[in-house]
């Protein structure tokens, strides 16, 4: 049983339906990303920070699991896996998968102003005026430009155990998220599995150019067979 580190990006998501996280305009639905995914953008204009994720939440509900996500649950029967993941929907846990770790925060949750560990399950929208228990607006539990990524430490402390690492849609250029590879062993196997790959085959690292769909199941069809 090898244990099995996941890192994925928007592109596993993006196959079952949700938008990458920004155009090749710099926007995100059309909004500027820092208007709704800033703490400036959020002072600026609650209400609408709280609508665009109102609405992302709301598509959240019509979308469901792909063949990657459920790929990567078939890899739990033979190793030990923990899955990274950039993305803030909870399609991967649809999935089934037991063990994942959310980087950039997650949709279905929203966290206090007055005390960020005051964190509460929430699936439909959220309006200027829902409070916490100690009388504070409710805001998106989301990790926004300019903020600290609180699990990072565990992210980086689980890469550095990884027998092997499979990255998954993500062109690697976000960061902290992106610097996670070099925390990897040297003798880890990596796997980058994206139809337009940012980086170069080199020892140890195969790059396999497809979709989270199809390039995923392949991985696992391997590494089951280990």
């Amino acid at each position: 049983m090898k244990n099995i580190v996941v890192l994925t990006g928007a592109g596993i998501s993006a196959e079952s339906g949700i938008n990458t996280f920004r155009d090749a305009n710099g926007l995100w639905e059309g909004h500027d990303i820092m208007e709704v995914a800033s703490p400036i953008g959020w002072d600026a204009n609650p209400e609408l920070v709280l609508d665009f994720y109102n609405k992302r939440r709301s598509q959240l509900h019509t979308v469901v699991p792909n063949a990657g996500h459920l790929a990567l649950v078939e890899l739990e029967k033979e190793h030990q896996v923990t899955i990274i993941t950039q993305n803030v929907d909870d399609l991967h846990e649809r999935a089934g998968s037991s063990a994942v770790i959310h980087l950039h925060g997650e949709l279905l949750k929203v966290r206090s102003q007055f005390d960020h560990n005051i964190i509460l399950d929430w699936k439909n929208d959220l309006h200027i005026g829902d409070f916490c228990e100690h009388n504070s607006q409710l805001r998106p539990h989301i990790v926004w430009f300019g903020e600290e990524v609180p699990m990072m430490d565990i992210a980086i402390n689980i890469t550095e155990k990884a027998d092997i690492l499979i990255i998954i849609g993500t062109s690697m250029q976000v960061y902290p998220a992106a610097g996670l590879l070099q925390y990897a062993p040297h003798q880890t196997q990596v796997y980058f599995i994206d139809p337009n790959p940012a980086i170069s085959p080199k020892e140890n690292l195969t790059i396999i150019a497809e979709r989270a769909t199809i390039g995923v199941p392949q991985v696992v069809e391997t590494l089951t067979n280990l």
